[in-house]
């Protein structure tokens, strides 16, 4: 499989500062070598591992919401308030991402 992609490099930005332009962007072709069509082939292995990278990011929000529920409900007090917002709770990943990443 050949795929082209378009990217900038450091000396892309570098010429383009220099003549005070527009950087463009270098056509990059990248060669993959794919042995796999699980998702062609309607594997059952990727459903699984999809569902359970659903299951373990469910897992992981409701643990990072606990936590920031724990803190906020056990003392109403000024740093309690202030630590509510060091706490980064990160998205949960949708099913479709692991399915494309497969």
């Amino acid at each position: 499989m050949i795929l082209y992609d378009l990217r900038y490099s450091a000396r892309t930005f570098t010429d383009a500062a220099r003549q005070s332009g527009r950087p463009q962007p270098r056509t990059v072709r990248r060669t993959v070598a794919v042995y796999s069509f699980a998702r062609h082939q309607r594997d059952r292995s990727v459903a699984e591992w999809s569902a359970t990278e659903e299951r373990r990011a469910r897992q992981r929000l409701r643990a990072q919401a606990g936590a920031l529920l724990r803190l906020v409900r056990s003392t109403a007090d000024e740093l309690a308030l202030d630590a509510v917002d060091t706490i980064d709770i990160v998205p949960a990943r949708h099913r479709r991402s692991s399915l494309w990443l497969a």
